[in-house]
């Protein structure tokens, strides 16, 4: 099926997600970081367009941009092509990089665009990356407390006083509040393997998968009851290595 057309922004400002083509890392190394933001600022003027945000993750990035001039999917299209072109030079490879589509979402209003600014910065501490978004180094968090680079802080910062210490003490407390905000995003949880299930199967008492499947109900029910409270697993991989249906799980 066909993907719609992007929902337009009343403000101009979208929160965009590029990621890895099947999940992979698009960032080897500090060196390539520094380049995809030195592509960035380049064509902030050449497109003319503002950012007020952004995180660099191995496997995916977040922006928060402002279309003026150029559409924002002109913008992303150039910065990508760009970095796919020098990562492949680099890497001595050929062929995609990104994801063939990024995402996007329109942030319409000023509560809107402060909590998204605060769930790019969030990103790392929410992928269990660090215990402080201070600590990580490739967001514009920074630069919003220190000294601005590429990002357009000063209409963020207004937003909060027009006293410019103040603002900054601001946020950085608006930064660190806890949250349930939900944006686009990829599942950036860390996981468990199959094997590790099975080891825990086996430290139950149940040497096999067939020994699982003929125990009698409440048993077998007891076991996927306590696989579930581990940390990572998920439904659908608990499915796939018991042999059990999604929807059994699910209930119990």
């Amino acid at each position: 099926m066909a993907r719609g057309p992007r929902v337009r922004s009343e403000t101009g400002i979208y929160h965009i997600m590029l990621r890895g083509i099947n999940k992979q890392n698009i960032f080897e190394d500090d060196e390539d970081r520094l380049k995809f933001l030195e592509i960035i600022s380049f064509f902030k003027t050449q497109c003319k367009y503002e950012l007020y945000s952004y995180c660099l993750m191995n496997n995916h990035i977040h922006l928060l941009i402002r279309e003026v001039d150029d559409s924002v999917s002109e913008a992303i299209k150039r910065i990508a092509s760009t970095y796919v072109r020098w990562y492949n030079k680099k890497y001595e490879r050929c062929g995609h990089l990104f994801q063939e589509r990024f995402k996007s979402e329109p942030i319409n209003n000023e509560f809107s665009l402060l909590r998204v600014i605060r769930y790019i910065h969030q990103n790392p501490l929410k992928a269990g990356m660090t215990k402080y978004i201070m600590e990580y180094k490739w967001t514009s968090y920074h630069e919003y407390i220190s000294k601005k680079v590429i990002v357009d802080i000063d209409i963020i910062l207004d937003i909060l006083s027009t006293n410019r210490d103040k603002a900054i003490e601001i946020y950085v407390d608006f930064m660190d509040e806890y949250n349930d905000d939900v944006f686009i995003d990829i599942d950036t949880r860390a996981s468990i393997s199959d094997d590790e299930i099975l080891e825990h199967i086996k430290s139950f008492g149940v040497n096999s998968i067939s020994e699982l499947q003929q125990l009698n109900r409440n048993e077998r029910n007891n076991i996927i009851k306590r696989l579930k409270q581990l940390e990572f697993v998920t439904i659908r991989q608990l499915a796939r290595v018991t042999g059990m249906s999604k929807s059994v799980i699910g209930r119990l």
